[in-house]
């Protein structure tokens, strides 16, 4: 079974994860080292030996990418969630993590992406329950009927965004809820990030 890893082994094991699914290959020891700010690749070595002895990785001396990722158990990376977010009435949104949850590697976690709690039932129709964690992506660009997180006169809501030629709709998945209408120049709305997963654990699964 795998052994609990120090701060800097989790993060260095979080960035190897982040660039094996973004480019689809492990990187090699001179980019870790720069994204670290390591300037003795053999500090590198020795976390990367330690995480490697906790059965997270398997290494081979012989190649530069030579990291290989082992999952003998679940394996699953702490992440933080950054506020909760209203499937609902609007909620405020905390500008600090709140919490962590250990998210499968498997799941789609975008570079720069960041997990939002939420709370309410307005989008249980769409399967997505109170004290599931969003994971939002603030690169793209909304199109009509995706769901996003939205800032909203300072507080916090994920709905389904749809962009007409002189207002904003913002829809719940539930019959209860009115959609939410703003016009195009309502300055104090802002779009923070489009929804790219949800995840949600056993334990706590609202059915």
């Amino acid at each position: 079974m795998a052994k609990e890893l120090t701060t800097i082994q989790r993060k260095m094991l979080d960035y190897i994860v982040d660039k094996i699914k973004v480019e689809n290959m492990p990187p090699t020891l001179a980019e870790i080292a720069k994204f670290f700010n390591y300037k003795n690749r053999a500090t590198v070595q020795q976390h990367l030996n330690a995480i490697e002895k906790k059965g997270y990785i398997r290494r081979s001396a012989k190649l530069s990418r030579g990291i290989e990722l082992t999952f003998e158990d679940k394996f699953f990376v702490p992440k933080p969630v950054l506020g909760e977010v209203a499937a609902g009435n609007p909620l405020t949104i905390y500008p600090d993590s709140i919490d962590t949850v250990e998210l499968p590697t498997i799941a789609n976690t975008p570079r720069d992406s960041f997990l939002l709690k939420v709370k309410g039932d307005s989008l249980k129709d769409a399967y997505i329950f109170t004290g599931d964690i969003i994971i939002v992506n603030p690169n793209i660009e909304p199109t009509n009927g995706k769901f996003v997180s939205a800032v909203l006169d300072d507080s916090a809501v994920v709905k389904r965004f749809y962009r007409e030629a002189d207002k904003i709709e913002l829809h719940s998945e539930n019959p209860e809820y009115e959609p939410i209408i703003i016009d195009n120049t309502y300055p104090s709305f802002r779009i923070i990030g489009v929804v790219v997963g949800v995840y949600r654990s056993m334990e706590k699964m609202v059915v």
